[in-house]
């Protein structure tokens, strides 16, 4: 499977708004939007919720993370059958809340794609993109980990280093989309992203926190369409 784009990814991380039955909400509020547009939109719920939400919307759905493990004996690790099996077609891997070695994403990456599960691999600056890019993911969504969750937009505070990102990861496979993250709150950080070259964004607490999530994502699917 692959995203069309430009795509918003929703990471619903642990926050109380984006939990069991409310979770459930932002999914199907997010499938009104995509629609309504037409727009690209991938949810990423808890583990606990994939499946209820994933057999409810006819969106994609993604886990926030999968161990480096095959199946046996892994007591407390996330199994990337087991996110299939529960409706996932994908994965966050090395979110800057975690965070983990190169070897393991990579082994993760091969995992994800020995699984049929597109790999969303989250790097913190051009240099770890570059690196990753080399891997092979689907996605590489470069996300400064000081921005994140302080609504200062990356595409408006490091637009140079976005773009340099996008030189870099081209470099290895333009093939690879290219997404960026952190501070994403407003419809215009949407537009100025895709400007900057990238396919897309990653975002959190500018959709899950905000007092009327599907108003704030209706604008950012409008944006993707300009």
């Amino acid at each position: 499977m692959k995203l069309k784009t430009p795509v918003i990814i929703v990471n619903f991380k642990t926050y109380l708004e984006s939990t069991g039955q409310k979770a459930f909400e932002l999914a199907k509020s997010a499938e009104k939007v995509y629609r309504e547009t037409g727009a690209s939109i991938v949810v990423v719920p808890q583990f606990v919720d994939i499946a209820k939400i994933a057999e409810a919307v006819e969106i994609p759905v993604f886990a926030q993370h999968i161990d480096a493990i095959k199946p046996g004996n892994s007591t407390g690790h996330v199994l990337a059958e087991s996110i299939k099996e529960a409706g996932a077609v994908g994965t966050l891997i090395n979110h800057a809340e975690m965070q983990l070695k190169l070897s393991d994403i990579d082994a993760i990456i091969t995992l994800a794609r020995e699984n049929g599960l597109i790999s969303c691999v989250c790097a913190n600056n051009p240099a770890v993109s570059f690196a990753v890019a080399a891997m092979q993911p689907d996605i590489v969504s470069f996300e400064p980990p000081e921005l994140i969750g302080t609504g200062i937009a990356v595409s408006k505070a490091q637009p140079k280093v976005i773009t340099n990102t996008v030189n870099l990861v081209n470099q290895i496979n333009a093939n690879i989309t290219i997404l960026c993250g952190a501070g994403i709150s407003q419809s215009e950080d949407v537009s100025t992203a895709l400007k900057l070259g990238t396919n897309g964004v990653l975002v959190a607490s500018g959709i899950v926190k905000a007092k009327d999530p599907y108003t704030v994502l209706r604008a950012f699917a409008e944006a993707t369409k300009q």
